[in-house]
């Protein structure tokens, strides 16, 4: 996995615990470093050191032993990432504090690992495994990227959906609140692993469906009815999922507001022919020239569909989508999927959004009907392309 971080049991943790005035405590597993570690780690945070900027602050490339973690010189241990606080305001220290008690206590495959930490006086920073590869955003939107293949893109999708997976099964469940394309990093294998877990929320218990918070995350991600009413629940991470799958595809960002006025939401664009595959080439991005199959992608074109209903009781758990996915890669999966879109064929429904009638594959996962999408009309998240919030480490 290139210049991913061994496993260490200084970096094993059951349970991260803070004290009354917002610190850890010392009994966390988490690597503690000292200002001074990191600053020689990065060569004092040089300019050339330098590998991105979010909403929690700069982010540094730096080395560290691999054994001992002490900071070591460049090119020498183990690469890392290190993201430095912006000193100003409160809310950089909660999403500071909510990544180190989630990273701390989960560890998976498709999440980034976290190293360690510091907190020192006014200073907050995290370390991470560095991810050669950099963000799935920067891929599929920066100019000059190398275009990923079909086969990559879905390979990078299983992994995001492993990682959303995992989260909505862990005990007790956690909701990411923040997928988007810059929240996916990449290894060297491109393996796609979810980081930045400032937003990160504990899910409902017991007979709960949801948990009532401020709405946080990203304009053009954020699903309807979390928008509209704050209400959250693990659905609202697959609808996010289900738009950067639609990244995926097209090629184009949630919100576009370089685009004529009805191309500018992704969501609203797409839908009218995700569920058509005779008019899915319209929507597939012109850097993949028609090399993908065509078959696997209106699969995947209808999985989105679900994912992005309105409704969030019809969208597929992340565990289903997971499992189709999972059947793209596998040609007796597909073909069996293939078998469930000729069988069913498709249904029709009024979506009341746009007062107009649309066809959609029916599910192989459940049948249910296809999304309605609604949207307050001023909308509390700013928009993507220039949100505060950014994958901790690009590259």
């Amino acid at each position: 996995m290139g210049n991913c971080v061994h496993t260490s049991s200084r970096v094993e943790s059951s349970h991260i615990p803070h004290n009354s005035s917002g610190g850890i405590l010392s009994s966390s597993k988490l690597k503690i470093f000292t200002f001074n570690e990191l600053k020689n780690a990065t060569r004092n945070f040089r300019p050339d050191s330098f590998i991105g900027e979010g909403g929690f602050g700069r982010v540094f490339k730096g080395w560290i032993d691999e054994q001992t973690f002490a900071p070591s010189k460049p090119g020498f241990g183990l690469v890392v990432a290190v993201k430095r606080l912006k000193t100003e305001g409160s809310q950089g220290h909660k999403e500071w504090l909510a990544e180190v008690e989630h990273l701390g206590k989960l560890h998976h495959p498709n999440l980034v690992k976290l190293i360690g930490h510091c907190q020192e006086g006014d200073h907050r920073l995290l370390v991470y495994e560095f991810m050669p590869k950099g963000s799935l955003e920067n891929h599929l939107f920066s100019r000059g990227a190398q275009p990923l293949s079909w086969a990559i893109r879905i390979k990078v999708a299983i992994g995001a959906a492993r990682g959303l997976s995992y989260l909505h099964n862990a005990e007790p469940q956690v909701i990411y609140r923040d997928v988007k394309a810059s929240n996916i990093l990449l290894d060297s294998d491109f393996n796609g692993k979810l980081s930045d877990f400032g937003l990160a929320k504990a899910g409902p218990t017991g007979d709960r469906t949801h948990i009532s918070t401020q709405v946080m995350g990203t304009q053009g991600y954020a699903a309807p009815e979390y928008m509209a009413t704050g209400r959250l629940s693990a659905k609202a991470d697959v609808y996010s999922f289900g738009v950067v799958l639609l990244e995926l595809l097209s090629g184009r960002s949630a919100l576009d507001k370089n685009k004529i006025s009805t191309e500018q939401n992704l969501v609203e664009w797409s839908k009218t022919y995700l569920c058509d595959k005779h008019k899915l080439f319209r929507i597939m991005d012109t850097k993949l020239e028609g090399q993908y199959p065509k078959k696997s992608a209106f699969a995947v074109a209808s999985l989105a569909l679900q994912c992005i209903s309105g409704e969030a009781k019809l969208r597929p758990r992340m565990s289903e989508v997971l499992a189709t996915l999972e059947q793209l890669q596998d040609p007796k999966g597909l073909a069996k999927l293939q078998f469930h879109a000729t069988r069913d064929a498709v249904n029709t429904y009024y979506d009341k959004a746009t007062k107009r009638h649309y066809s959609a594959m029916k599910s192989p996962m459940r049948r249910q009907p296809a999304p309605h999408y609604s949207t307050p009309s001023v909308s509390p998240l700013p928009p993507n392309r220039y949100s505060p919030r950014y994958s901790p480490h690009l590259h």
